[in-house]
Formats: structure tokens, C-alpha cells, sequence
């Protein structure tokens, strides 16, 4: 549920009968039309059956979490926990405190799909008016029980009911129950004091069976449905444009000072506009900061000269992200070693690309690109002295390339830019690639500006290069293909002001 706010005791609000009549009078009706089913609900509805399939007979309970507090009484935009969205088809801010509740049907096959959250109150409520956290007055219209339930094709029930719901007929005899525990604290602890109460199990025993719920739910998001490849092309399409106009503006980024803050503000104005926002904290790293993996403070100078590296993505309405990035000289053109560096990753990512097809392993992708970056180290005298590429590449006794490389090619993406984190490490990094899977093909070299062991000419620069791919039948489409890659289309992109060809 959603986190407690301070009320300051300094808030007068009037109380007196013939306020409370003059706020509930003197407004039209609502209108009583019903939204229709949405293209994600019927999705939805799909991926509910499948993991009914998987846990028949049991009660299976998905909160989308709470709104928490940024500071004082200042929420955080609320954001639905990917499990739910997934399984209800609802996206963007929608809906603080509800939980989706699959209750197994008496002939033992297949579940009611039930939502529980707080409605659209009544304007002879004081919540009307009063409440700055679901009233209408200061959050604007809310869904209805019956407009929630014909957009989403679910039953649905106001939220007070549901502490009853999730403990009938629980019990030793009777049913089990499952809960997504990081969802919602509250929502756990209801659960938790139900199996209590019931005899059902131990505690640890309840926590193993909530790990095997969240497992299986990161698991179904490892192949993604074809609309959910439609909203990853959707995210990626607008990410592009956040790129093209980012590149335009890379002279504004270099003259007002403070560029990386600059970039940022620029992608993240398109990412709002197109989209629901970023689907993470974009990476906005010039010059000697593009050597540090997950810079995020953005507070650096754009310089001409520099590389910057921005590694950014949009999430559509539907809470879809992608996750790509460019790394493009500041001035147009690549000095040498800058060249030589982005050349190197550039070789790896084709290798990784070349490596997503149904039947290779996940983990092949990486190895292929990885293969490729220890090449180029060696060549370039970096390893330790009599170091081998099969020695480095050695996965116990080498390893020395990843001082330069040390994050992985590739992960699932999707609802989390890092989708599917639950998933076991069999269907994860062992597991086959299969058509719809959609990941990252991401290598980089990383030098950084104190690093003694690399030569002078190469210190501070840092390279990404980063695409989405979707697996297909025969081998795999890349969505962010329409972005450049090549040298010289990377220079030609940024003389051109974010023209693309």
C-alpha cells in the first residue's frame, strides 16, 4: 500500500455541514459510458491462462504497489510493479494500491481473474474533494468498478474488500496462496498473517513458494507476444528520434555549459512527450565520464573533442522501455585512437548480432562479442605479459580483458530495461534463445584517464555501442537498426546535425 504521508497539523480544512453540502452539490452527471477492451487486456488475458496452467488450485495474489514518498508529502510518479502490468494490461500511473487477485474456479481448472483497487468515489464522499492522494478534485477522474472492468475484462472490487478475499477458504484443507512479496509490503503482510492464522505453512516454506511465483512470472516475460514486439519497436522508434534530436543540439550542449545536464533535458523532453518517459536514468557521459558504466549524474562539460556516450531509452505509455546507445564525437569527426576504439566495439557488436539466433545459447552472444574485445586488447599489448586470448578467455583462471569490458553483451528486455532478473539461471544464461525473445547487444571498451596500463593516447576514452534485437525464426530483426552505427555514418549523423542518411 501506499506509504503514509505527514499531514502538518498547521492545514485548516473546513468541516462544517453546510460546506460539506455546498462541495457535494451543483455537479452534473457523469456520463455512464464504458470504455472498450483494450488490445493490451486481451493480451493479458492470455498470459493469466498461462499461469493458471501453472499453479492450478491455488489462490495467486499480484499487487502493482503503492505510492512512495520523494520527500515530505511529495510522491514519486507511481509506476505499477512490471509483474502486474504485465498480467493486467494496465500501464503509465495506473492504478496506487490495487492488486489483481486469481482465485481457482470449484471444478479445479483455471482461475477468476478479480481487481481489487479504490474506485472513482461518489461526489457526496468527502474523499471528492478532500483526498490529495485518489480524490477527483486533485488527481483528476479515476476508473469506475464498471469501467475498470470493461477496459480490462475483469471482474473487479472496491479495495476494503480485499483482506476477505485473500483469506477465504485458506488453509491445510483447503486453498494455498502466493503472493508477489516485493510488490507491495502490506499487501505480503496480509498474506503472510492469513497463512499464519490458517495453519498453512511455515514461513519459510511460504517464502520458498512466493520465490517460485516470482520465478515463473519473470520466466513468461522471458518471449515477449506480438504486441508486446509491437510496443518494443514503438519505444525504440521514439528513442531514435530522442537521438536525432539530441545530436542536434549537441552545439547548444557545448556552448551552455553543464552539456550532459543539456542531453539529458533534451532526451528526456522527447521521451516524455512520445512516451511515458525514460525507462531508466539516462546516461549522458562525455569525455573521461564515458568510462564510468552507470553515470548518471550528468553534470559534466560537453567539449568539442570529446566522445559523448548517451545511453538512454523511452517507455511507451504501456511501460515498455528500450535501451540503446550511441557514442559520437562531439565535433563531427573521430580522432585516431577514438577511431580505433569505436572500431574495435563496433567488430563485437557485429559478432554479438551475428550470434542471436533461435537455438544458440544467451550466453553465446556475449561470448562471440567478448571473443572480439580480448582480440583487439591483445593486439594492442594490454593483457599481461605471455597472456593468451584462450587464457583470457578462460572463465576461471583469465579474465584479464574485462578490466576494460567488465559488464556483460546482453540482457532481456522489455517491462525492466534488465527484464526477466527472477528467472533461473537455466532459462536465463544457459537457456536457448527462442523467436520473441528481445534483448541487448551491448559491447564496450572503457579506458579510464588514471589508467596506467593503457597508452597515454587512449586514456579517457570510453566506447558503447547498443542495439535492441528481437529473435525471429530464421534469426533476428534489429529494431534500432534505423540508428548509425559506422564510422562514417556516426560522423556524417553529427555534422548533419541529426539527419540521418
Amino acid at each position: 500500500m501506499s506509504e503514509k504521508q505527514h499531514q502538518p497539523e498547521h492545514r485548516n480544512r473546513p468541516t462544517g455541514e453546510a460546506f460539506m453540502a455546498f462541495m457535494r452539490a451543483g455537479w452534473a452527471p457523469r456520463s455512464g459510458e464504458l470504455p472498450e477492451l483494450t488490445e493490451a487486456a486481451r493480451y493479458a488475458a492470455a498470459r493469466r491462462e498461462e499461469l493458471s496452467a501453472t499453479y492450478p488450485g491455488e489462490r495467486l495474489v499480484v499487487p502493482a504497489g503503492g505510492l512512495k514518498i520523494r520527500s515530505n508529502d511529495t510522491d514519486y510518479v507511481f509506476r505499477p510493479h512490471s509483474a502486474f502490468a504485465h498480467l493486467t494490461g494496465l500501464g503509465a500511473d495506473r492504478e496506487p494500491d490495487a492488486v489483481l487477485v486469481l482465485d481457482p474456479l470449484p471444478s479445479g481448472e483455471g482461475h477468476e481473474a478479480t481487481l481489487y483497487f479504490l474506485p472513482l468515489a461518489d461526489r457526496d464522499s468527502e474523499e471528492f474533494f478532500a483526498d490529495s492522494r485518489s480524490g477527483e478534485f486533485w488527481v483528476g477522474s479515476r476508473p469506475t468498478l464498471a469501467s475498470a472492468s470493461a477496459e480490462l475484462g475483469l471482474s473487479t472490487r472496491h479495495l476494503s474488500e480485499l483482506p476477505d478475499a485473500v483469506a477465504k477458504d485458506v488453509g491445510p484443507s483447503g486453498l494455498a496462496v502466493r503472493v508477489v512479496r516485493d510488490a507491495d509490503r502490506e499487501v505480503a503482510a496480509t498474506v503472510d498473517r492469513v497463512r499464519e492464522q490458517s495453519g498453512l505453512s511455515s514461513a519459510e516454506q511460504a517464502q520458498e513458494a512466493d520465490l517460485a511465483l516470482a520465478r515463473t512470472l519473470s520466466t513468461m516475460r522471458l518471449v515477449k507476444d506480438d504486441w508486446e514486439v509491437e510496443q518494443m519497436q514503438e519505444a525504440v522508434d521514439a528513442t531514435a528520434t530522442a537521438f536525432d534530436a539530441v545530436v542536434e543540439q549537441l552545439p547548444e550542449a557545448v556552448r551552455r555549459g553543464r552539456g550532459e545536464r543539456w542531453v539529458e533535458g533534451v532526451f528526456g523532453l522527447h521521451a516524455r512527450h512520445a512516451g511515458n518517459g525514460v525507462g531508466y536514468d539516462s546516461i549522458c557521459a562525455a569525455g573521461d565520464h564515458a568510462t564510468t558504466l552507470h553515470w548518471i549524474r550528468n553534470t559534466g562539460e560537453v567539449k568539442d573533442g570529446d566522445l559523448l556516450l548517451l545511453d538512454a531509452g523511452v517507455e511507451t505509455d504501456a511501460l515498455y522501455t528500450a535501451d540503446v546507445t550511441r557514442t559520437v564525437p562531439v565535433s563531427g569527426r573521430f580522432t585516431d585512437p577514438q577511431r580505433r576504439v569505436y572500431e574495435a566495439v563496433l567488430e563485437a557488436q557485429e559478432a554479438g548480432l551475428a550470434a542471436v539466433r533461435p537455438g544458440n545459447r544467451f550466453k553465446d552472444v556475449h561470448a562471440a562479442a567478448i571473443e572480439v574485445i580480448a582480440r583487439h586488447l591483445l593486439e594492442w599489448g594490454l593483457l599481461p605479459e605471455d597472456v593468451t586470448l584462450e587464457q583470457t578467455l578462460d572463465a576461471e583462471e583469465g579474465q584479464f580483458h574485462r578490466r576494460w569490458m567488465v559488464h556483460g553483451t546482453s540482457h532481456h528486455l522489455g517491462l525492466d530495461v534488465h527484464d526477466c532478473a527472477q528467472a533461473l539461471r537455466e532459462d536465463y544464461v544457459e537457456g536457448e534463445l527462442r523467436e520473441g525473445m528481445v534483448l541487448t547487444v551491448e559491447p564496450g571498451l572503457y579506458f579510464k584517464s588514471d589508467d596506467l596500463l593503457v597508452p597515454e593516447e587512449l586514456r579517457g576514452i570510453g566506447v558503447r555501442i547498443e542495439d535492441d534485437v528481437v529473435v525471429t525464426a530464421d534469426g533476428a530483426r534489429n529494431l534500432s537498426a534505423m540508428l548509425p552505427r559506422t564510422v562514417p555514418e556516426v560522423e556524417a549523423w553529427v555534422r548533419g546535425g541529426g539527419r540521418r542518411g
